[in-house]
């Protein structure tokens, strides 16, 4: 789905009370946007949870990414994802 799109609809939420949080591989648009809660990958598009196959990675990014719900408000939180 489109990083802005997502943004949007995330702002949209936000503002009605639901929190939300995304996975983001376009961080400058992210930013010009200003969504909520994101967290920057640095994967290829398509590719948001990483490689395929490696379900201890793509744990760590839900993790990640569900953690920023805990960041105190307002946003935008922006957080980048550390592979390491």
């Amino acid at each position: 789905m489109c990083h802005q799109t997502v943004g949007l609809i995330a702002g949209a939420l936000e503002r009605r009370g639901i929190a939300t949080t995304s996975v983001t591989m376009l961080k400058e648009v992210t930013v010009k946007v200003r969504t909520p809660r994101a967290l920057a990958v640095p994967y290829a598009l398509g590719y948001p949870l990483g490689k395929p196959g490696d379900p201890a990675l793509q744990t760590r990014i839900l993790r990640a990414a569900f953690a920023l719900l805990d960041a105190p408000g307002p946003g935008p939180v922006l957080a980048d994802f550390s592979a390491a």
